[in-house]
């Protein structure tokens, strides 16, 4: 067993679980960091897929008695069919999107350089969300409606952009539309266990080839990461929304995306 995969794995989890429902783009952090780790290619890029999967698993779980009484209670229960509704409205268009542009996306945004400017231009949005958005005109996601939904589906399209960020766009579409903090938040966890799943196993069954026993090992501690670090950081998440802005993530994205461009203007990316 290769002690230093296995730690590159333990890195590149957690990096997942703190970046994927925060709205600093996942996507973006995995590519960085698994550059500068050097964990990179075909074999890395499978992985970063199949983590993804302990992430939204713990959505599901911290979620797991409100899933279990929509499922139950959907034939009888109004709101319950209202969310899996808005659910479905929103999960289209990334969906229709994501298989039309994905082979043009992977080829000519996966990089740190573009991912880079995605970090600064995503955050200056975050600032301007923050500051213009509209007064809260839903409280909580049983009060949406199927134009607050696919709005929202509508913004997470420009998440298929690397270094955007899937809970960043989702988050920040939904506000704009005038949901509250926590709606936008709370809906954005719901929203990803549909896209997250869909993308997840779409791109597992296109790269299961690739992968070999001695495999199992690095996946699975890479998976079990990112499910663990999902918990808290899901849980501090909707914690942190009723309290606080998005304006300290804002300028996270801003500096470190401006580093970044510093960086990689002087050591050029040369690809996988």
């Amino acid at each position: 067993m290769d002690i230093l995969l296995i730690l590159k794995a333990l890195i590149l989890g957690l990096v997942e679980a703190a970046s994927e429902f925060l709205p600093i783009s996942s996507t973006g952090h995995l590519i960085i960091v698994g550059d500068f780790l050097n964990f990179i290619g075909s074999r890395a890029e499978t992985f970063e897929i199949f983590i993804q999967l302990g992430a939204i698993l713990a959505v599901v779980w911290i979620y797991r008695a409100r899933l279990l009484d929509v499922a139950t209670h959907l034939d009888r229960d109004p709101s319950a069919r209202r969310l899996v509704l808005n659910l479905i409205v929103a999960f289209i268009p990334a969906a229709v999107f994501g298989l039309l542009l994905h082979k043009a996306i992977t080829h000519y945004l996966f990089n740190p350089v573009t991912v880079a400017a995605a970090l600064v231009v995503g955050g200056i949005v975050i600032l301007l969300v923050e500051r213009y958005a509209r007064a809260d005109r839903v409280q909580r996601i049983d009060q949406m409606s199927g134009k607050d939904a696919l709005l929202v589906g509508i913004a997470q399209c420009l998440a298929l952009f690397p270094g955007v960020s899937r809970s960043g766009a989702t988050i920040m579409g939904g506000m704009l539309g005038g949901l509250s903090r926590f709606a936008a938040t709370e809906f954005s966890f719901f929203l990803a266990i549909p896209t997250m799943f869909a993308a997840t196993f779409y791109s597992l069954y296109k790269e299961w080839g690739r992968l070999t026993m001695a495999d199992i090992p690095i996946f699975a501690v890479g998976f079990v990461a990112a499910f663990l670090g999902g918990l808290v950081v899901v849980r501090f998440l909707l914690a942190y929304v009723g309290r606080h802005s998005f304006v300290p993530f804002a300028w996270y994205r801003i500096v470190f995306g401006g580093l970044l461009l510093v960086y990689f203007h002087y050591h050029p990316w040369v690809g996988n």
